[in-house]
């Protein structure tokens, strides 16, 4: 075996083991996840994830491998729409999508720089990022006043509590020898928007960021379907002639 061939049987076996657990790990949280639909065909939906995103997300967490003119473009957003409604950091339409959040104050707010979310629909699941955007609650032994059902002692506070409004723990129960939450409400009133209204928001932003993590996701798709159809085609014709050319000799 050679050294290229022996490396990568070692990568193949560390796979085998490595994305069972992290599978693993991004869905064992105790409390019972709701199912998330992505549509990246509804442009409405998407859009306003970028909004939400922009306004309530960006300021701390950076999209480092996309850009806001492709953004723009595959959203159909105009781009002077989007340098005057969406970008707030000076930056360029053609610029990457970065933080303007300096990484030293970061480490001494945070104890470490917030991470980049371009990949995090792929890294957690679209299910598990809209489990935790919707299940932060009221902690006071937190340093930022909050925890999370599905990422439990999360060092992040509820950037969207305004329009959420106040969530609280209103059971417990025990789970593996813990104590987690098993029951949230929402102080009413207390949020600008509806539970059902801010669903939809989260959903929104969500669905943005699964469309981030893959830009052509929706090409790919369409592309891979015109090729099966030309496999099963050429596989007819290929038949055809291969019997053709066989029946004399039979």
């Amino acid at each position: 075996m050679t050294g290229s061939a022996r490396k990568m049987s070692k990568l193949l076996l560390l796979l085998v083991f490595i994305l069972p657990s992290a599978a693993f790990a991004a869905s064992s949280s105790p409390w019972p996840m709701e199912d998330f639909d992505p549509d990246l065909e509804n442009k409405p939906s998407l859009q306003n994830g970028m909004k939400l995103y922009m306004n309530y997300c960006i300021g701390c967490h950076s999209l480092m491998f996309q850009r806001y003119e492709r953004t723009a473009d595959d959203l159909g957003i105009p781009h002077e729409i989007a340098l005057e409604q969406l970008i707030f950091s000076g930056q360029k339409i053609g610029e990457l999508m970065t933080t303007a959040m300096d990484p030293e104050l970061a480490k001494n707010w945070f104890g470490g720089p917030p991470p980049d979310l371009t990949m995090v629909t792929r890294a957690r699941s679209p299910d598990w990022v809209f489990n935790y955007l919707k299940t932060f609650y009221i902690d006071d032994s937190r340093p930022f006043g909050v925890n999370n059902t599905v990422f439990a002692n999360v060092g992040m506070p509820n950037v969207m509590q305004d329009l959420q409004g106040v969530q609280t723990c209103t059971e417990r129960k025990m789970v593996e020898g813990s104590e987690v939450c098993s029951k949230l409400v929402v102080e009413e009133g207390s949020g600008v928007y509806s539970e059902q209204k801010f669903d939809q928001a989260v959903y929104d932003l969500v669905n943005f960021l699964y469309y981030v993590s893959e830009p052509a996701r929706l090409e790919r798709q369409r592309t891979g379907l015109f090729v099966l159809i030309f496999l099963v085609i050429l596989g007819v014709f290929t038949y055809l002639l291969n019997r053709e050319i066989w029946k004399d000799i039979h």
